[in-house]
């Protein structure tokens, strides 16, 4: 496949590889993977477990809610 970018977003492209000192064509699949690409639920989906064991391996990495902030898990955080 082919795509064709305008001069602005190639321009961007670029900046952002150098930035992360990496090539266009890294950051294309990146952006893509992380757009596109198979939320964990789906991947459980995919895979199909074999025993009692994988099934419960899986579930494990199934998202279950919002992450917390560092300010939270500090010290005087847990109390508030």
């Amino acid at each position: 496949m082919n795509v064709t970018l305008t001069p602005d977003l190639e321009q961007a492209l670029v900046l952002r590889a150098r930035q992360h000192g990496t090539t266009p064509e890294a950051v294309v699949l990146d952006a893509i993977r992380d757009k596109l690409g198979p939320e964990p639920a789906e991947l459980a989906n995919i895979l199909e477990p074999r025993d009692e064991w994988e099934e419960r391996l899986l579930r494990v990495g199934t998202p279950c809610g919002v992450s917390v902030s560092n300010e939270a898990l500090s010290s005087e955080g847990l109390y508030e």
